[in-house]
């Protein structure tokens, strides 16, 4: 892909490539130049003022930001009398002021928070990491770093390693169901796909236990942190709100546009996916700021250095949690032609196991749980890397280093042009969900027909494809640790994610929540278990993006194109495990009770 189509490949793998118009004679349309010489000049070298004058610009901006920290310091100092009012007046005798009290996740213990992680980065950054850290990294870290790398790296090390986590994991399980037994149910899975794995590797002798053990376990422990930790599950349960009111946002515009009834009736087509558009529009200002590739650098670099990864597929890998399939390699287009065959099949992995954030919205109207759809994206970065060098060792070297690499760069000129970019580049999505939604709906419901043909033909009325094609998924769930009698149902909603796509599955688990068929847990394992693009769509739009992105890899690309696909739902279907250890019955009907209850308050003001 050239450099003018860069901005135009968008999430997803929906692309538009935006040309500029070509005039073939361009010379009665120039510019006539200004013959006013009393205009203000730039300087006597074509240069800016500032530019000639450094001592003076320089000036400019301490008194800048000295007058943005004074504004800042004197608008917290207001915000804390005025919290100190609030507490001695009105908390005494109302506790329903979201003021009262620090709360870290609203009011003024946000503000708090937000200002120490901002002076806290400010110090570390422009402070301690150029006046100290350089020097100890470099005197203490780094030495001692390798001392470790080579100490863990010996057989003995290893082996005794492993024995203590698997020592640390007994005992947490044992504590952990030692009231419910039940949930170690939901170990058979992982242990199937571990063996699995090594029986269908492509190669055996070339897997790195310590990738897929250190993988597996980071998955685990992020788990355990996001989902069975109080702190940490109000951390990303705060971390969910946040995210559904700033994508709620999105609505004004969509009621501006399409007008009340459309929206209010929550269309899907007009009411939810105009979501999409106000994501794309945000990221592409991030991008453009180069936000995104500061936080995609930092986690890429904490994978590769706990897993032993190479740096694009870290990279790819920790883009996935924010962005789209088709979007995250955007950022090493570049280095593809490069990349190993484990490589381009690691980096597809990553894609078909997350979802983006910009069709989040979408899953969260049909009663998804936020911080459960964030907890999915973030357990996947490492597991993506682990299990798919377990199913696809790498046993070629890599040509590219963390050294030699250079994410890829907005393309657009102004932070204007990337917020009008990013929102126009978001049309092709949204037509490419409504198209794929429309055509795989008809086309199952076609299949549906002709299997419902057949079976009256010989007196058997009550099947379907969709029945068939669950009852492969029965034991699958129950590995996951679903509850027996809520299998059939779980295995619709993975069937129907696995031959269609998350959309539709996510809306009829929202159904069989809502009317209270499957259990609160069962509804969160299945939340994991479809938290992904690998569906028949999404196999063809990454195929095609990355071929565009990479057209003389084209061969490599859909050679592991479908083990990629099931490697992607298998990261998933693990995730979903670990979560049916974790997840306990009373705080998912409490999440989800919450869920109903808002969905219901909205119906109700809508009528």
């Amino acid at each position: 892909m050239t450099t003018d189509t860069a901005k135009g490949v968008i999430n997803n793998g929906y692309e538009l490539d935006h040309r500029e118009l070509e005039i073939p004679n361009s010379e009665p349309f120039k510019e006539i130049p200004h013959e006013d010489r009393n205009l203000p000049q730039q300087g006597e070298d074509g240069k800016g003022f500032f530019y000639n004058n450094p001592k003076m610009g320089r000036i400019v901006k301490i008194s800048f930001y000295v007058l943005l920290h004074v504004v800042v310091v004197g608008y917290f100092s207001y915000a804390t009398y005025h919290y100190n009012d609030i507490t001695n007046y009105e908390c005494n005798w109302s506790s329903d002021n979201p003021l009262c009290g620090i709360n870290f996740c609203s009011g003024y213990g946000m503000l708090l928070l937000l200002l120490v992680f901002v002076y806290f980065g400010l110090f570390y950054y422009f402070i301690f990491k150029p006046k100290v850290g350089i020097w100890l990294h470099r005197e203490y870290l780094k030495p001692a770093a390798q001392k470790w790398h080579n100490f863990s790296r010996t057989r003995a090390v290893s082996l005794a390693s492993i024995a203590l986590l698997l020592v640390f994991l007994a005992i947490f399980l044992y504590f952990e169901t030692k009231d419910e037994p039940q949930k170690l149910v939901s170990m058979v899975a992982p242990c199937f796909f571990i063996l699995c794995g090594y029986c269908f590797s492509t190669k055996r002798s070339a897997i790195k236990w310590r990738v897929v053990i250190t993988g597996i376990t980071c998955q685990f422990l992020l788990g355990i942190i996001c989902i069975r930790w109080e702190v940490g599950r109000n951390i990303f349960d705060c971390l969910g709100k946040k995210v559904a009111t700033f994508l709620d946002y999105a609505k004004d515009g969509a009621q501006f546009v399409f007008g009340d009834f459309l929206i209010q009736d929550e269309v899907f087509a007009f009411a939810i996916l105009p979501v999409i558009f106000f994501f794309s529009f945000f990221i592409s200002i991030l991008y453009y700021m180069g936000a995104m590739q500061w936080v995609v650098v930092k986690l890429g670099w904490i994978l590769q250095q706990l897993l032993g990864t190479t740096v694009c597929e870290s990279v790819t890998a920790a883009a996935n949690i924010f962005l789209g399939m088709s979007e995250s390699p955007l950022l090493i287009r570049p280095y593809i032609n490069k990349l190993t065959k484990s490589e381009i099949h690691s980096i597809m992995v990553s894609g078909f196991a997350t979802v983006s954030g910009t069709v989040l919205a979408a899953y969260l109207s049909f009663g998804a749980s936020a911080a459960h759809l964030i907890t999915s994206s973030v357990m996947a970065a490492p597991a993506t890397l682990a299990i798919s060098k377990l199913y696809m060792p790498e046993t070629e070297e890599s040509q590219t280093t963390s050294e030699s690499i250079e994410l890829e760069k907005s393309q657009d000129s102004s932070l204007l042009d990337a917020a009008s970019s990013g929102a126009s580049n978001a049309v092709p999505i949204v037509l490419g969900i409504i198209a794929n939604i429309v055509a795989f709906v008809a086309f199952v419901a076609f299949l549906n027909g002709i299997v419902n043909w057949l079976g009256y033909l010989v007196g058997v009325d009550d099947i379907d494809f969709e029945w068939i094609f669950s009852k492969l998924f029965i034991p699958l769930v129950w590995a996951m640790g679903v509850p027996s009698q809520d299998c059939n149902l779980v295995a619709k909603v993975v069937a129907t994610k696995t031959i269609i796509n998350e959309f539709v599955a996510y809306e009829r688990l929202g159904a069989y929540i809502l009317a209270g068929d499957i259990t609160a847990r069962s509804g969160g394992i299945a939340t994991f278990a479809i938290c992904g693009f690998a569906n028949p769509s999404s196999l063809g739009i990454l195929i095609g993006s990355l071929s565009v992105m990479a057209p003389h890899r084209r061969s490599t690309i859909t050679a592991v194109a479908f083990r990629a696909f099931v490697v992607g739902s298998i990261v998933c279907f693990v995730s979903a495990s670990f979560a049916g250890i974790l997840l306990q019955e009373g705080d998912e009907r409490a999440n989800y009770d919450r869920i109903i209850q808002k969905l219901a308050s909205r119906n109700a003001t809508h009528v």
